[in-house]
Parts: structure tokens; C-alpha cells; sequence
């Protein structure tokens, strides 16, 4: 699953560790989410979304 978290949170100047004190995960998680070596749960998924003012479709790409 590719994603555009990084694109979007430098729109919004928000570092990984401000990202993921927001959606309440570590930066290692966002880091890992970000770079696709993991895919977020639903809800976290939701919460990134939100944060980067997004919608999931926006930010997800589940092919």
C-alpha cells in the first residue's frame, strides 16, 4: 500500500514526531507507515486522515 503521509506532512510542517504525538502512536510507527513497511489499522488510518486534513482515499493507496 503506497501512502502520501510525507507529502502531506510537510504541507502542514508537522515532523513525524509531532505527526504521531497527534494521532497517538510513536514515531516509529509513523516512520514505518510512511516508508511501507507497515499498513495502519483503520482507525489510525482515520486519525493520520484527519490530522493532514485529508480523507484516507486521499492519503491510502490500496492497490
Amino acid at each position: 500500500m503506497k501512502n502520501k503521509i510525507e507529502q502531506k506532512r510537510k504541507e502542514y510542517d508537522l515532523t513525524q514526531r509531532e505527526l504521531a504525538l497527534r494521532v497517538n502512536i510513536t514515531e516509529t510507527q509513523i516512520r514505518n507507515i510512511e516508508k511501507n513497511r507497515s499498513i495502519p489499522r483503520v482507525d489510525i488510518a482515520m486519525k493520520i486522515a484527519k490530522e493532514l486534513k485529508s480523507t484516507v482515499e486521499e492519503i491510502f493507496n490500496y492497490d
